[in-house]
C-alpha cells in the first residue's frame, strides 16, 4: 500500500511525529506467507527489495516498542530511529528456517539499540556502564511504583528479585535520582536562581594571575637551584644523572656501565650519592 513517502522517510522520523506515525501505519502487515517468503528471498539471495519490504512492513512495531521507553524524557523520534537501527540489524541477520516470526526475533534488537541510546544520552554523566548495571537500572525503572524512595521492604524485593545486593539498589537509586545542571545557569533565570549555577561558585583557580605568577616564579627557582647544584657535581656524577633522568631519551645503568667501563652497579650508586648531593643543595 502506497503512503507518499520515501523509505528513507520512514526509517527516520522528521519534525512532523505525527504524519510520521500515520504513514507507518498506512503500510500493510505481512501475513506468515508473505514474511517467510521475503525473509527467503533475502537471507538465501541476498534479494535488498525484500528486505526494504520487511523493513517497511514492520515499522509499525518499533513505535509500539519506542513508546515504552517515553518516560525518560528522550526525544520520541530519536527512540524510534535507534529502534528502526535495531530492526534492520535483525532483518540482516533474521533466518525464516528457524520457525519463529520475525518480530519475535526482532524484538530483542530493536530494545538493545533503544537501551543503548537511553544509557548514552539519558544524563551526562553514565548511570551504568556494565552489563549488570544496565540490567539494574532499567528494571529497577520499571519496579518503582511511585516517585518517593524505595523503602527498605521495596528495595530488598527488588534486590531479591534481581539477584543483586540491597546496597547495589540503594546506589542506582541514587545515581538514577541525580539531575545534570547547566554550568553557567539556564537562559532566562532571574537573579534570585542564576546564583545557583555552578559557574557562580566554583571557581577555576588556574586562571589566578597572582597563582600563575607564583608558580611561574617557583618554576624558575626550581630550575636555578637545580643547575647550581648539578655545577656542584664532578663531571661523570653530573652525566649520569641528566642521562639516567633529564633526557628524552633515557640511558640505561648497563649502557652507561659500558661506556664507563665499571659495573651498572658501581652506576648505581653514583646515581644515589649524586642524587643525594643536588638535594641537600636545593634545600639548603
Amino acid at each position: 500500500m502506497e503512503t507518499g513517502l520515501q523509505p528513507v522517510d520512514m526509517l527516520v522520523p522528521g519534525g512532523n511525529l505525527d504524519a510520521y506515525i500515520q504513514g507507518v501505519s498506512r503500510i500493510a502487515v505481512l501475513t506468515v506467507e508473505q514474511e517467510r517468503e521475503l525473509a527467503g528471498r533475502l537471507y538465501f539471495d541476498n534479494d535488498l527489495e525484500a528486505a526494504r519490504q520487511l523493513v517497511m512492513s514492520h515499522l509499525r512495531f518499533v513505535i509500539h516498542i519506542a513508546k515504552s521507553y517515553s518516560g525518560y524524557g528522550l526525544p520520541m523520534s530519536d527512540l524510534i530511529q535507534e529502534g528502526n537501527v535495531g530492526l534492520m540489524k535483525a532483518v540482516k541477520r533474521f533466518n525464516p528456517d528457524v520457525g519463529v516470526r520475525l518480530i519475535s526475533f526482532a524484538v530483542h534488537w530493536v530494545k538493545a539499540e533503544i537501551h543503548e541510546f537511553i544509557l548514552r544520552n539519558w544524563r551526562i554523566v553514565k548511570v551504568a556502564t556494565t552489563k549488570a548495571q544496565r540490567k539494574l537500572f532499567f528494571n529497577l525503572r520499571s519496579s518503582k511504583k511511585r516517585l518517593a524512595w524505595l523503602n527498605n521492604s521495596e528495595v530488598d524485593a527488588v534486590a531479591k528479585d534481581l539477584g543483586v545486593e540491597a546496597h547495589v539498589v540503594r546506589e542506582m537509586e541514587s545515581r538514577m535520582a541525580g539531575q545534570d545542571t547547566a554550568f553557567d545557569g539556564y537562559v532566562g533565570d532571574d537573579d534570585d536562581n542564576a546564583y545557583q549555577a555552578p559557574s557562580h561558585y566554583l571557581e577555576d583557580r588556574r586562571a589566578d594571575p597572582a597563582t600563575q605568577l607564583e608558580e611561574e616564579d617557583w618554576s624558575l627557582s626550581s630550575m636555578s637551584q637545580l643547575r647550581n647544584a648539578l655545577a656542584l657535581l664532578d663531571q661523570r656524577s653530573r652525566d649520569i644523572l641528566e642521562r639516567r633522568w633529564l633526557t628524552d631519551d633515557k640511558a640505561t645503568l648497563l649502557e652507561l656501565a659500558d661506556e664507563y667501563g665499571i659495573s651498572a652497579e658501581r652506576i648505581r650508586q653514583l646515581e644515589k650519592n649524586a642524587m643525594k648531593k643536588v638535594k641537600a643543595s636545593m634545600l639548603a
